[in-house]
């Protein structure tokens, strides 16, 4: 099983990856865990970060940069726009609009002190903006050189084709895991186009080890719940490439340690049938 995949065809990375969203960033003792934890990824060969500005409102991007810059060679930090606090009380709601597509991509490359963002990717689709005009903006500036890549989030297919008419699409982050299979056709589609497929909640919120099937399986391999539906995962798709967060350094180290697992056919059919599939 490959173990690095080319995302948009010419940018490697480890496919097992990390998710930044349940890092702590307030200052303290809780700041300087969340550093050990994402610099104890990069040490233990993680080269694929995900966060956005929703987390924190770019407090998440500012914790990235701050402990790791300079970055790393090969190391990936991939950030989300299109969510803003523009709700008539100052809420959280959509928010496509070129204007603030742009905007929010300056920001994120001066919090995460870059010039390019490789990997770029829409966090959700706005309703009430065109989505030509979404795309669109994504691909002007790209063309402008600030984006290398562009992403989609918690797209259909339909609004995956759609948008790959006006650019070329290199990631998709939907839910997914062995126990939610709803984008089943979503990630069909990113197999045929060479798309990369991250799955956000990868292990089902913590809820995989109370079914009986996972348990099983985790007691014939002796590995735990959760680096089962990982390998699971990995062995799904090879356009697959999960993004299991903690903000924990031993969850971080059983995740990783998840790509080691080799899973039977017969253990993989029995996870294959579990409800959702």
């Amino acid at each position: 099983m490959a173990t690095v995949f080319r995302i948009g065809g010419d940018l490697p990375v480890r496919r097992l990856g990390f998710g930044a969203m349940h890092l702590p960033t307030e200052w303290g003792a809780a700041r300087e865990s969340a550093t050990a934890v994402v610099r104890r990824a990069v040490e233990l060969g993680v080269t694929l970060i995900d966060t956005a500005y929703l987390y924190g409102g770019g407090a998440n991007e500012e914790l990235l940069a701050e402990a790791l810059y300079p970055y790393p060679d090969g190391l990936v930090v991939t950030t989300k726009v299109g969510v803003a606090r523009s709700g008539p009380d100052g809420e959280w709601r959509l928010d496509g609009r070129p204007a603030v597509l742009r905007e929010q991509v300056e920001q994120a490359l001066r919090r995460l002190r870059v010039e390019r963002i490789e990997l770029l990717q829409l966090h959700r689709i706005d309703p009430r903006t065109p989505l030509a005009d979404q795309i669109g903006t994504l691909g002007e500036l790209q063309r402008e050189g600030s984006i290398g890549r562009i992403g989609l989030s918690e797209v259909t297919v339909a609004e995956l084709e759609q948008a790959r008419r006006i650019v070329d699409v290199a990631s998709v982050q939907n839910r997914y895991n062995v126990l939610d299979r709803e984008h089943e056709a979503v990630l069909g589609a990113c197999e045929r186009a060479g798309i990369a497929f991250l799955p956000w909640r990868p292990v089902a919120a913590g809820g995989s080890g109370a079914t009986a099937q996972i348990a099983a399986v985790a007691a014939e391999t002796g590995a735990t719940a959760t680096q089962v539906v990982l390998a699971w995962l990995l062995g799904r798709s090879p356009v697959m490439l999960p993004i299991p967060g903690t903000a924990r350094v031993r969850h971080l180290e059983e995740n990783l340690a998840a790509e080691r697992l080799l899973l039977t056919p017969a253990q993989r059919a029995a996870l294959d049938g579990l409800a959702g599939a």
